[in-house]
Formats: structure tokens, sequence, C-alpha cells
């Protein structure tokens, strides 16, 4: 059972001969608690500096002796616990010594920062004390372009001291890992501009902001529409970074604003230029917006960048040479598609808003590439569509046809699904909207267990150590073998709901829930 933590962790904030600094320490009180492509960047070798394994984006990890669970009365298993926002949808990203989250202002760190901001948070991997952070400030008019008190939902990615994220504005950001501890590097130099809401005098700067390299904001650059709350994880491959846009319906719901805007961009890593796009005219077809971020693989020696499509289809494409020169922006080179859902509706999309019985199918999660074989979830939007899906596995071999038709096997979810598989041990982990939580054999499709949770879940599943890791929308954190033979290890109640992914990097266990994030790791004890 959830108890009680005989100490507290808070920001102090102070101003020091003219700049702010903060303070994180403890007072007394109570608080409620597979293919690796090409050379790896040279990072600490338990790293995780992208959401799920590089570049395939499998939800698994080779750490070993993690938790099999943890005491928040006693301290037991708990190295340190922060605050974060009152609402936090990003996963943390462990990378250099710091871990990164997206969370929320709400309460402010810095008093300056007053009202609803995104917030990326870089803290310190020992003890979880705030380096630097970075504030957005909101959308205005539209709540639908940025949802209220949502923060910055995307997860990082981390790389030779450079942090990649999508801000909740819908703008790619690149930062310097260390802040402006080490002064502001160029060549954007608008920090304190771009941390300050319109019309209000820009604050000045300290150590404990941000220090922008560059951005390419996707409404001006890609031309995109934002929905409710920008959510990429940036994928990196040589120079480039590719990444879903967002691109998404208005306020009613029936109307695609940039129908001409592409799902899938590319990026030069250095400057921030848009190099190449999509051109599979999804935009049409999107029921609600482009969240699935893509993956990457390689298959008879040929590299191939997928997505899963607001559409319902997936797509491969051909990444770009990264010797070539690029004067100007590219259309992708489709290789081949997959539509997992060929008999919903694809035109017209918008007319089965909140029609449960028949509706288009939409993919919101990643794909993953696992040994030449892709597996993908596809089925009805969770808040509008039907409360069907489906794990698909399709052999992403290249061939001289680009129509996939059948997949290696499909598994049937009788609902909603947004969560991103895990493949361990020949198992497929995936959860779905209603709680469920299914163990499927990865090779033919057949289910091997399920297990009912008390709540929604929108997390994904973290495998590693023989456990799988998972929570839900009612705050319930499941510990499970991960094994053919369905064992609960262990459950307990958090005090807000989860729905970031669980991550462990550098023998600790990370786990972010809406108002708190825990590292926790084996005889720890927190203090």
């Amino acid at each position: 059972m959830i108890g009680l933590i005989p100490v507290t962790a808070v920001w102090n904030f102070k101003s020091r001969k003219g700049c702010c600094v903060f303070r994180y320490k403890a007072v007394s009180g109570l608080f409620l608690v597979g293919y690796l492509l090409g050379p790896a960047p040279l990072l600490p070798a338990a790293d995780r500096p992208q959401w799920g394994q590089r570049h395939t984006r499998n939800m698994i990890s080779e750490e070993t002796n993690l938790p099999a669970s943890f005491d928040t009365a006693s301290g037991e298993n708990i190295k340190w616990v922060i605050p974060l926002g009152s609402s936090t949808y990003s996963t943390p990203v462990i990378a250099g010594g710091k871990v990164f989250i997206g969370t929320n202002n709400d309460p402010p760190r810095d008093p300056r920062h007053k009202g609803d901001r995104g917030v990326l948070l870089c803290l310190n991997e020992a003890d979880g004390s705030l380096a630097w952070q970075l504030l957005v400030p909101k959308l205005e008019g539209d709540v639908y372009l940025d949802w209220p008190k949502a923060g910055i939902c995307s997860p990082p990615t981390v790389e030779d001291q450079r942090v990649y994220v999508v801000s909740n504005r819908a703008e790619v950001l690149c930062l310097d890992m260390h802040g402006l501890h080490n002064g502001n590097d160029g060549p954007y130099q608008d920090e304190a501009r771009h941390m300050t809401p319109e019309k209000t005098e820009p604050l000045e700067l300290t150590e404990l902001d941000a220090d922008i390299l560059w951005v390419f904001d996707m409404r001006s650059g890609a031309g995109m529409y934002p929905h409710d709350s920008a959510h990429s994880s940036i994928l990196l491959d040589g120079d480039f970074l590719y990444l879903n846009t967002g691109n998404g319906v208005d306020n009613t719901h029936r109307c695609i604003r940039a129908p001409d805007a592409p799902s899938l961009i590319v990026l030069d890593k250095n400057t921030g230029r848009l190099l190449a796009r999509d051109d599979e005219q999804i935009g049409p077809r999107i029921y609600h917006a482009a969240w699935s971020s893509p993956a990457l693989g390689e298959v008879q020696g040929r590299k191939m960048v997928f997505l899963g499509g607001a559409d319902g289809i997936c797509y491969a494409f051909a990444p770009l040479d990264n010797a070539a020169r690029i004067d100007q922006v590219q259309n992708l080179q489709r290789l081949w598609h997959f539509d997992c859902d060929p008999n919903a509706p694809k035109e017209n999309v918008h007319q089965y808003l909140d029609n449960r019985r028949e509706s288009p199918s939409t993919i919101s999660a990643m794909p993953v590439f696992h040994q030449g074989r892709l597996y993908v979830v596809a089925g009805g939007d969770i808040w509008w569509g039907k409360p069907r899906s489906w794990l698909k596995c399709i052999d992403a071999a290249p061939t001289a046809d680009i129509t996939r038709t059948e997949a290696l096997w499909s598994y049937e979810i009788p609902h909603h699904c947004c969560s991103t598989p895990a493949i361990y041990e020949n198992m497929v982990f995936i959860a779905d909207c209603d709680g469920v939580v299914h163990c499927i054999d990865a090779l033919t499709g057949q289910p091997l267990w399920t297990h009912k949770t008390s709540g929604e879940i929108w997390a994904s599943p973290l495998a590693a150590d023989d456990k799988l890791y998972i929570g839900n929308r009612r705050r319930e954190l499941s510990i499970f073998a991960a094994a053919r033979e369905k064992n609960l290890i262990f459950s307990c109640k958090m005090d807000s709901e989860i729905t970031s992914t669980p991550v462990a990097a550098n023998g600790v266990l990370y786990l972010a829930i809406a108002e708190k994030l825990y590292a926790l790791c084996n005889s720890a004890k927190s203090h």
C-alpha cells in the first residue's frame, strides 16, 4: 500500500547577485507519495538517450538488478523523488549524467514565470536536483492548439551534448545540454524573448535557463496545424532528425486546416533546416492528429524509416543519404505501405466523428522494428473512434510490390490502444485502454496471457531484467514477470495517474507519475 514519506523535496528559489538560483533540499513534513544501426554516439554504456531502444523503438532495456518492489512509506528502494508539475505526459530520458523530462509549470519553480507554461526539466542524475529548465509560453487563442496544463509532452532525444525536443508550441528545439551554465552559444540568441509570453517584457536570463541553439517552427516551416498537444519523439540517423509533425483537426474535430501539410519531416540536426518531407497526402485522411513517432530498421542490407500514419496505414521510406548534399526540400521515397484496417473508411472521415460502431483507424503509438519484422498497433481513435484495435506483425523486407496486403499475423484487441509494444524473448507485451495487459507470442501471434488492471492504460510497457513494468491512469503500477506464464510480482497505488513509460538507465528505474518523478534502485533508501 502507498504510504507517506516523512520527508519531502521542494524547489527553493533565491536571488543571488542578480542571478536566480534554485536549490533542491529536504525539509520536514509529509509527502504523499532489433537491430542497432551504425556506430553509437559516445555515451555512458547504460544511458537511455531517447524514448525506446535506439532506432528500433522497442520498449526494452538490457539493465539488470532492477527493483521488483519499493515502499514509499519507508523509502525502501527509492533513491530520490522530486515534484514535477500537476500533469506529466512525457517519458524521462537519461544521458550524460542528466535526466530530462517534460511537464508543466504548476506550481512554478521560478516565481518570475507565473501561469501555464510548457516545461522541460534538466535534472542531475545523482540526486534529482535542478540543473536548468526550458520554459515555453502557451499558444494563445484556441485551447485546442495547446491544451491547458498539458505541458511539454514530447520526450527529448539527446546526442553529443545536444538535446532535441518538440515544444508545446510545435517547435523543434536544439538545446545545449549544459544550459546557460557555459554561456549563451549560438546562433540563436533570443532565449529571453522565447521564454516570455507575447506583449510581456522579456525576462533577464539566468544560469538556470535553457540555452537554445536553433528553432524550427513546424507551423510556419512545415505548414502544419497543431491539435491538443504536440507529441513527437525525434529519431536520429546520422545528421538527420526524423519526426512526425502532429498535424491534426481543428477545434470542431471535423476539419483539417492544413490538408497539404506533411506528417513526417526531416531536419538537419546541425542547423534545423528542413530537408525532406513525405508526399503521401495523408492530411485529408487524418481522423484526429499525427501523433505516431517514426522508427528505423535495416533488412537485407537496406535501411528504412517507418511511420505509423494517422490514416491507419503504416509506411516505409528510404532514409536520406548522409553523404549527399541536399540543397532543396525533397520528397521522401516510399518503399512500401500497409493498410492496417483496409475495411475502414478512407474518405470524408470526419462524418464518422464519435461513431463507436464504424470509423476510420489511426496509429498513435510508435511502430517497433525487431529482427526483420515491424510490430504496429492500429485501430479506432481513443476519443472519437470505434473501441477496436489490432497488433499487426508485418514483414519489413523491401520488395518490388510497394503495397503490402497480408500481415504475418494479426492479434485483435477489443478496445482502443495507444501503447507501443515491447518485444522481449520472443514475446510481445502490449496494454490497451481498457486496462488490459496482453502477452503474445512474437513469432505466431498466439495469445499467452492477459491481465486486467484497475484502469485505463495510455503508457507503454517496459520489459527489462525479466520483469515487465506498466502503469495506468487509476494510479496503479504493476510489475509482472516477463514470462510466458502470468506472474504478477508487485502492484501498488501511487498518488497520481501514470501516463509515462518507465525507463531504466545506469541501474536505476525511473517512474514518472503525473506530479512526481521517482528514481528507484535496489538497496536504496530515501533520506
